[in-house]
């Protein structure tokens, strides 16, 4: 079976992959944990994360996360992409199978460092190479999106 590959996101689509193959995308937290277990984490090659994965994760990134560079995850309504970071690192060490390559293509700066800095963790502890990164793939916006000046920039 050729692995795959995840896109967690709830506002881009990604134009673009490592290796040019497309991406599996889903939306949310719940949506993630169901594809990763249907797929088999053992036949997934790469996982991106984006952190705010709705509408209250991104307003509190720009009213609040900006200012105060921390993060209140009990003012966010939804899971989160640390979350699902969260989650396929438990799988990886429940399962004992490997973690996929991760990264964090978030426009959120605090929430993708949560993310890279728990895989990286995660990885260290298992004396394995700390290669989560940040990275900016090509997208186009998710067609159907309220039209949200803030909320644009920030995906820029």
């Amino acid at each position: 079976m050729e692995k795959r590959s995840i896109y967690l996101d709830d506002q881009r689509i990604p134009l673009e992959h490592p290796e040019n193959k497309e991406w599996v995308v889903v939306t949310n937290y719940e949506d993630f944990c169901l594809k990763v277990t249907e797929i088999g984490i053992e036949n997934i090659d790469i996982v991106s994360f984006d952190h705010d994965l709705d509408r209250s994760a991104t307003l509190h990134f720009l009213d609040e996360v900006r200012l105060t560079y921390s993060i209140d995850y009990r003012k966010i309504k939804e899971k989160t992409g640390m979350h699902a970071a969260m989650w396929i690192c438990n799988l990886s060490a429940e399962t004992c199978q490997p973690l996929p390559l991760c990264f964090s293509h978030s426009a959120n700066p605090i929430g993708a460092a949560n993310i890279i800095g728990y895989i990286n963790l995660f990885l260290k502890n298992r004396k394995l190479p700390q290669n989560c990164i940040r990275v900016k793939w090509a997208f186009e916006k998710r067609p159907g999106l309220v039209n949200d000046n803030k909320m644009d920039q920030n995906l820029k």
